[in-house]
């Protein structure tokens, strides 16, 4: 069985999972590109039996997009993304938010109609260990 932790960017707000990563998938819809304002929101699913706050839960507000399915869960301190409850049937666990490195590379890339042109040869591009020079 997997056992993470994971936190918001300020340390407020911060939860357990203990139990398997059903799904994990580097969404490039739009909608996800602007709530992360990058490439593509990275996310888990989990069954809400895995899951748990252990702190700061009273500070997590979520973001229904009208007239879509599309919700968005962030620490009202920090801004950052965490866990999404779904009607109590699935947790959004972005993969960002976890403390530790996970054991496993996403399942699919999902929405790439949509995936932003400056990102597609990403892989191609010079990598640096730090911020450059």
């Amino acid at each position: 069985m997997n056992h993470f932790q994971g936190s918001c960017l300020c340390n407020s707000v911060r939860y357990e999972l203990a139990g398997e990563l059903q799904k994990f998938f580097l969404c490039h819809c739009q909608r996800c590109r602007k709530d992360t304002g990058s490439a593509h929101a990275a996310n888990l699913f989990v069954q809400p039996t895995a899951f748990h706050w252990l702190s700061g839960d009273d500070l997590v507000k979520t973001y229904h997009c009208p007239d879509s399915r599309h919700v968005k869960s962030f620490c009202q301190n920090c801004g950052s993304a965490v866990p999404t409850v779904i009607d109590n049937t699935i947790i959004l666990l972005p993969a960002g938010s976890l403390d530790s490195d996970l054991p496993r590379t996403p399942d699919a890339n999902i929405f790439i109609d949509s995936q932003a042109d400056w990102s597609k040869n990403s892989d191609t591009l010079p990598s640096f260990a730090q911020l450059p020079e």
